[in-house]
């Protein structure tokens, strides 16, 4: 006999757009799939919901995939993501009054909800690729690092480099897409340094820029209140999405300590490190980085941590570090920082 929570499951699939448009509302629909940014409906295009069942049979309705993540799962995750629920109860009785289904008396289903889904995604996964990976020095992830105008590299263990890292083709690769490519390799820690996860940035073969994917960056792991860390934690810090954005105004200031969320979701949910007691917050020029200061604000003001935004002139420092130079970009840094923290910092003459 099937269970609660799957029969329901099986009810959503059969209206798969419609529960999209409600809880994944900042997303669209493409063919037959929904895309949206990730299952907490942020902007983007990382997470695609098959609306429909494919004509070969291998795919189902209302599953649904993270390409950059590695999660998958199903209509009732999206719901229970959407809705912040901590027990599948919730989650249930949010589906019933969806779906117009009488909602029963309390029962065995108030457990807390499952984590999503994930075959490749675990820490321990994440933690053998890094291992299996090498030091980024004198690798073509270098080479690509300084294609960007990031030559400084003092203090990012964080980063490896793989040789041939497989890749997952998605929807929207070519059939021929390469199943391996060189990637770098940057690892995902929690406060206490222990590696979570991984982010790969696949690269072309001769490391001049991204491989030609539908997805060259993916994160694999447990993210949520991790980052990518630069740097010993202190008083006085700098986080933002990229790990391209961090490293550049690591070139300006390679002494303040950094942490790459990996997407605008994540930054807002970064954990703090004990004693920080000014954040600033490198955003990206858009409503995802707008929405990820906000919620940094509201988390940081009752543990009496001042957030302090730092303004790119294009839409990330790594476009304005290639367009004007360190010169240029120590300048805009200079002008939103903290006077203190400049004479700190900020390289002189940069």
């Amino acid at each position: 006999m099937q269970s609660p929570a799957t029969l329901i499951a099986d009810r959503l699939a059969e209206h798969a757009e419609s529960v999209c448009r409600r809880y994944l509302s900042k997303g669209h629909k493409e063919g037959r799939y929904w895309l949206v940014g990730d299952v907490r409906n942020t902007p983007g295009r990382s997470l695609y919901v098959r609306l429909l069942a494919s004509p070969d049979g291998r795919g189902a309705a209302g599953k649904w995939t993270d390409a950059q993540s590695g999660d998958r799962g199903d209509l009732l995750d999206v719901i229970a993501a959407a809705c912040g629920h901590r027990t599948l109860r919730e989650t249930l009785d949010e589906a019933r009054q969806f779906l117009r289904l009488p909602i029963p008396p309390s029962s065995d289903e108030g457990v807390r909800y499952r984590q999503t889904k994930t075959s490749t995604g675990t820490p321990e996964a994440a933690q053998r690729l890094h291992a299996a990976s090498r030091p980024i020095m004198g690798s073509l992830a270098q080479h690509y690092l300084a294609g960007r105008a990031i030559i400084d590299l003092i203090g990012c263990e964080a980063l490896r480099f793989h040789p041939c890292c497989w890749y997952r083709a998605s929807q929207g690769d070519e059939p021929d897409v390469r199943p391996a490519c060189p990637a770098m390799i940057a690892a995902v820690t929690d406060l206490d340094g222990t590696v979570m996860g991984v982010h790969r940035t696949w690269l072309a073969l001769d490391g001049s820029d991204k491989a030609a994917v539908a997805y060259p960056r993916r994160a694999m792991g447990h993210l949520l209140g991790n980052g990518v860390r630069f740097g010993r934690a202190g008083p006085v810090m700098v986080a933002g999405e990229g790990i391209e954005t961090m490293l550049s105004l690591r070139q300006v200031m390679p002494a303040l300590s950094a942490i790459a969320g990996l997407s605008a979701a994540h930054l807002a949910a970064i954990l703090f490190p004990a004693g920080l007691r000014r954040l600033y917050v490198a955003r990206d020029d858009d409503s995802a980085g707008a929405g990820a200061l906000r919620t940094l604000t509201e988390r940081a003001i009752p543990a009496g941590i001042e957030i302090v935004p730092l303004e790119p002139r294009l839409d990330d420092f790594n476009s304005d570090l290639m367009a004007f130079g360190r010169a240029k970009l120590a300048e805009t840094v200079h002008a939103q920082l903290r006077a203190v923290d400049a004479g700190q910092f900020l390289i002189s003459g940069a």
